[in-house]
């Protein structure tokens, strides 16, 4: 009996052994090219999963085929972490963020716009493209708008919106109040809304308004060239790809590659391509950074 009990002993003194050993190995796991980072883990699989809107010229679909400034520039640098295979997956606006905390996607590449109140709920990478807002109205710009503070001035005014963009707050900001503001899903149902008189107005990103007025091909509406841009936080805005709060690995590799392909002219590019300027809706390497626009300083 004694034996057997100084057996048990023995052995369990080993595992205890192997245990510490093993601690000490694989302390570093979970950082970056970590067998438990996220990076590793899209490395190993060949795939990353992106989520986005129909919203052109950021990211939008057609026919079947995912397209965009900010689809073609997170391409590029995916395929310089060695992920060549992407799979897309078509979204509401408000459900980017949800999406890509719960694991639906590894990534969101819809232009987003950093702020403080995003920045709590997923990380950025750095700015990948800045812009401007846009306005668009009946034809004939029967109440003369040409600000958002031409909207707050008019109390029986009413704007629509897509749901969870930035341009809610721009409008508060300006002094629109909530009562004349609605919104819908997506940008076809805001000039749906604005056609059928339910709205007097929508407004979004400017190059989102602008295109996407084009390809509606109607005579109803127009895209307000002498529209004046709100003096708010958060305008310009800086759009980049966003992450899950846990993948800091995948953001520091991203940025990495996002940093070369700003020098080497790639991204200027892939901008131009999709109809914005390769300087002015262009940012630097280090002229703005994530930090500085989700702590709100830009």
């Amino acid at each position: 009996m004694k034996k057997l009990l100084l057996t048990l002993v023995t052995v369990f003194g080993l595992i205890v052994l192997a245990a510490c050993g093993s601690d000490d190995s694989t302390s570093g796991e979970g950082g970056e090219g970590s067998e438990g980072g996220k990076l590793a883990e899209l490395q190993e699989s060949g795939t990353v999963k992106i989520g986005f809107s129909n919203e052109a010229p950021y990211a939008y679909e057609e026919d079947g085929e995912l397209k965009g400034a900010a689809v073609d520039i997170a391409i590029a640098v995916f395929a310089e972490l060695g992920i060549d295979n992407v799979e897309s997956q078509l979204s509401d606006w408000s459900q980017l963020i949800p999406g890509v905390q719960a694991g639906q996607f590894d990534a969101i590449t819809a232009g987003m716009a950093i702020n403080p109140d995003r920045c709590e709920n997923v990380l950025f990478g750095e700015p990948e493209m800045q812009y401007g807002e846009g306005l668009v109205v009946p034809a004939g710009n029967p109440l003369d708008l040409h600000s958002y503070e031409d909207i707050a001035n008019n109390p029986d005014v009413t704007v629509v919106v897509m749901e969870g963009t930035t341009e809610i707050e721009f409008l508060k900001q300006e002094g629109v109040s909530e009562d004349q503001i609605t919104t819908a899903p997506d940008i076809p149902a805001t000039f749906s809304a604005v056609q059928a008189g339910r709205a007097d107005a929508t407004t979004g990103t400017e190059m989102t308004v602008k295109m996407a007025l084009e390809s509606a091909g109607t005579d109803e509406l127009e895209f307000v060239e002498s529209f004046e841009q709100p003096d708010v936080e958060g305008v310009p805005s800086y759009g980049a790809a966003a992450f899950n709060l846990n993948d800091q690995d995948l953001v520091d590799a991203y940025n990495e590659k996002l940093a070369e392909l700003k020098e080497d002219g790639t991204v200027a590019e892939l901008l131009e391509k999709n109809g914005f300027s390769g300087e002015t809706n262009f940012v630097p390497v280090g002229e703005v950074t994530t930090e500085q626009a989700c702590n709100g300083e830009v």
